[in-house]
C-alpha cells in the first residue's frame, strides 16, 4: 500500500497593514499606529495546528520579530520551522540587489534572535520574484538560505513566474548556482493555471473544491502548498480605501478560513516546508536572546 503524499503547510506572518499596493498603509512610519492582529490570530494558528499534532512553517516578517520577539519564540517552542518574508515586504522585483541583500540580512538576524532556530527558507512578498529578477535567488544563497518558496507558476497581480509545478531545482540563476525550489499549487485547467490553496483564492473558493484540488495534485504525485496569512482569519480586519477588485480579494471570506483550514488538516497529511523538501530540520543559533 502506498503512503500518501505529504503536503506543505505554511504561513506568511504579517500585520493586515503590510498588504503590498495600498496607498493608505505605505507609510511605515504609521506601522506603529495601526492597531494590530498579528499575534492574536497567529496564536489561533498555532493552536489549530497544535490541535491537529500538524508541524508547519511560518515566514515572519523581520519587522514583526523585531517587535514581538516573544511570538517567534512561541512558533519555536510548538515546534515549527520559521523562515523569513523579507524584513518591511517590499517587492522583491522593485529592489536593487544590494537593498535586496540589505533586507533579507536583518529580517534573517532579527528572526533568529528571537527564536533561536537558524532560518533555512525564504519566501518573497507577494510572490514578487519575476521573471527579470533571478539575481534574487544569487542574494538568497548569499544569505546562507538554503531553499526558497516565492514562485507562484500561473499568473497573478504582483507575481507570477513560468516554472515546473512541483519541487525542482530552480537553475536560471546569474551565477550558475541552484537552490530547492518549494512553489506555490496551481490548479489547471486548459491552458490557464490560479491558485487555490491560499490567501484570497482560499477564502473565495468553496471547501470542497479544495479538497478536491489538493487530491488531484496528491493523485499527480504532487504535494500541495497552503500559504496562509493572520488577516486571513480575521473577520474584524480594519478596511481600507483601496479598488474595488483589490478590496474583494482582501477581505471575502475572512470568517471561512478557520474552517477550510480544519477541513485540510483534517484529510491529508501536512508537514513544514524544510521535511517536504528533504531537509533535516536546523540547529538552534548558539548566540539566541
Amino acid at each position: 500500500m502506498s503512503h500518501p503524499v505529504v503536503n506543505a503547510m505554511s504561513f506568511d506572518i504579517e500585520d493586515w497593514f503590510h498588504m503590498v499596493g495600498i496607498e493608505s498603509v505605505e507609510d511605515v512610519r504609521k506601522w506603529d499606529e495601526f492597531p494590530t492582529l498579528v499575534e492574536r490570530y497567529t496564536d489561533g494558528i498555532i493552536g489549530q495546528l497544535d490541535a491537529h499534532g500538524t508541524r508547519a512553517t511560518f515566514f515572519i516578517l523581520g519587522w514583526v520579530a523585531d517587535r514581538y520577539p516573544s511570538l517567534v519564540r512561541r512558533i519555536v517552542d510548538s515546534g515549527h520551522e520559521v523562515g523569513t518574508h523579507s524584513f518591511w515586504h517590499r517587492q522583491v522585483d522593485a529592489l536593487e540587489p544590494a537593498v535586496f541583500k540589505e533586507d533579507l540580512q536583518r529580517s534573517i538576524d532579527a528572526i533568529e534572535q528571537a527564536g533561536g532556530q537558524r532560518v533555512r527558507g525564504f519566501r518573497a512578498p507577494s510572490f514578487s520574484i519575476r521573471p527579470g529578477a533571478e539575481w534574487a535567488f544569487d542574494v538568497i544563497l548569499d544569505c546562507g538560505l538554503e531553499y526558497d518558496a516565492s514562485l507562484f507558476p500561473a499568473p497573478r497581480g504582483h507575481g507570477g513566474y513560468p516554472a515546473p509545478r512541483g519541487i525542482h531545482r530552480f537553475t536560471d540563476m546569474p551565477s550558475g548556482r541552484s537552490i530547492p525550489e518549494l512553489p506555490m499549487s496551481v490548479m489547471r485547467l486548459g491552458p490557464a493555471g490560479f491558485g487555490f490553496t491560499g490567501g484570497g483564492y482560499l477564502r473565495f473558493l468553496p471547501g470542497w473544491f479544495i479538497r478536491q484540488g489538493v487530491r488531484r495534485l496528491n493523485n499527480q504525485g504532487h504535494p500541495a502548498v497552503v500559504y496562509l496569512h493572520p488577516r486571513d482569519f480575521a473577520p474584524d480586519c480594519p478596511r481600507v480605501p483601496m479598488p474595488l477588485k483589490r478590496r474583494f480579494k482582501c477581505y471575502v471570506g475572512l470568517g471561512t478560513t478557520f474552517g477550510k483550514l480544519d477541513l485540510l488538516l483534517s484529510n491529508f497529511e501536512w508537514a513544514a516546508c524544510e521535511t517536504i523538501l528533504g531537509l533535516d530540520s536546523p540547529p538552534e543559533v548558539d548566540d539566541a536572546a
